[in-house]
């Protein structure tokens, strides 16, 4: 059999993806694979990422020119076009009805419809491996992971956080990325959503691995922790198989813990539940997240927990007029309409403006009915665009001061015409015992 009629055996893959997890399962399971030949990714979520290229430096030798993006909204007609066998699904944050609407699609235009577990995707690790993931965008992942890198280091342990794939900038530069210093959020020229990522865990001294090629990362962990921490990302799984699991329920989302994809999973799968936020939910609420869970894990250890504001100047901005900035992804495709930015600003009784928007900011902004300006940043025009968007709200709307949620400084980047007041959260663990427990089950895993 010639190499043509090989390849013509091959069944034809697409897949859905976001720039993170699509790259990961491709990597993983596809890249080496002689069964399949991936013909092209599709991209939703993350802007600017369609029209580029997968690059042949880390598409492997069964692809010499590299995988195209395309964007999602062609997903008909590349199945047509490129005779599609299979489409996988590999992005996070959606509802069930969304997930099935994308299946139904695929299916319709001829193709099967993948969505690919743990066991098929999973790396493993020498260490003990904690993973930290969530129900739904926004839920408090970090608060949680910083936490537990807390009680590690207590613990007399070298712990290593990795973060789940967001790979946005040059790909091929961004095979392993290690960050040590805020120095390297240049060095590897960062978007704003990997920055809000990575700053809070810099600012405690934590090392931080990422990148694209997660076998190689965790080689290159190993070699100095004792322990691997992993964050997921949105509400996806993790990616490493692990000793412990924690996954991170939001009550201000209650029904999400049991209705979005893949949040279900974590839900299912967690040893250990965090329900967050019950300091700014209804007690029903809180309930309800709770019943949910007990239906579909009956093991998981339920913890409740606040997510406690702090502000840095609450002075500047009571009973001011401010403009409210907030994280991107927890307001845009999360699905919340404001976060910690619009709690502060709303205890200290701020008069909270409506934005001015500029450019792919005011889209966004229009797109997902938001009365705060989203820290959208993926690339220097749209980091302009945010700047742009900020100082003419502040212009126009006559405000005092610019409330900032996200938990990437901004004014590093962006010349802000007002003052800034930041604000930071950290997660307070209800009860006591349950504080002690959660130490003592790290220690007992790792």
């Amino acid at each position: 059999m010639n190499k043509e009629s090989k390849m013509n055996k091959r069944r034809n893959v697409l897949i859905m993806g976001a720039a993170g997890r699509d790259f990961y399962n491709f990597n993983v399971f596809f890249r080496k694979n002689p069964n399949y030949n991936v013909v092209c990714f599709t991209a939703t979520q993350i802007p600017f990422v369609s029209g580029r290229r997968y690059p042949k430096e880390l598409s492997g030798k069964l692809y010499h020119k590299g995988i195209p993006i395309f964007d999602e909204k062609d997903l008909p007609k590349l199945i047509k076009k490129y005779n599609i066998d299979v489409v996988v699904l590999a992005y996070s944050d959606l509802l069930h009805e969304d997930v099935m609407h994308k299946a139904s699609l695929a299916i319709s235009c001829g193709a099967d419809f993948w969505l690919m577990g743990p066991k098929s995707t999973q790396l493993k690790s020498r260490k003990p491996v904690i993973s930290v993931c969530a129900t739904r965008t926004g839920a408090g992942k970090t608060t949680v992971t910083r936490k537990i890198a807390k009680i590690i280091r207590d613990l007399k342990k070298r712990v290593v956080i990795i973060r789940h794939p967001m790979p946005y900038g040059i790909l091929k530069k961004q095979i392993c990325q290690i960050f040590t210093k805020f120095e390297d959020l240049e060095k590897y020229k960062c978007t704003i959503e990997e920055k809000e990522e990575f700053e809070p865990y810099l600012r405690e001294g934590f090392v931080v691995y990422a990148g694209i090629d997660y076998e190689k990362i965790i080689k290159m962990a190993e070699k100095e922790a004792d322990v691997i921490l992993f964050e997921g990302g949105n509400n996806d799984f993790s990616i490493i198989k692990s000793d412990l699991y924690v996954t991170v329920a939001d009550s201000l989302r209650p029904g999400h813990e049991i209705s979005s994809f893949p949040g279900e999973i974590n839900t299912r799968i967690a040893d250990i539940i965090i329900i967050n936020k019950t300091n700014v939910a209804s007690k029903k609420a809180v309930e309800k997240v709770e019943e949910n869970i007990k239906k579909i894990n009956k093991k998981a250890l339920i913890i409740k927990a606040s997510s406690i504001i702090n502000i840095d100047k609450p002075e500047l901005i009571r009973n001011k007029r401010v403009v409210v900035v907030e994280d991107g992804p927890t307001v845009t495709h999360g699905g919340l309409k404001h976060a910690a930015g619009y709690a502060a600003a709303k205890k200290y009784k701020a008069k909270i403006v409506k934005p001015v928007g500029v450019g792919s900011i005011n889209k966004a902004i229009e797109r997902y009915d938001l009365n705060i300006i989203p820290a959208l940043g993926y690339n220097k025009k749209q980091i302009k665009e945010l700047g742009r968007s900020i100082n003419a709200t502040i212009k126009k709307r006559k405000c005092d001061a610019v409330v900032l949620g996200t938990s990437s400084d901004i004014s590093k980047y962006i010349k802000i015409k007002k003052p800034l007041v930041i604000v930071d959260y950290e997660l307070n663990i209800k009860e006591k015992r349950k504080k002690v427990y959660l130490k003592k089950i790290i220690k007992e895993r790792i």
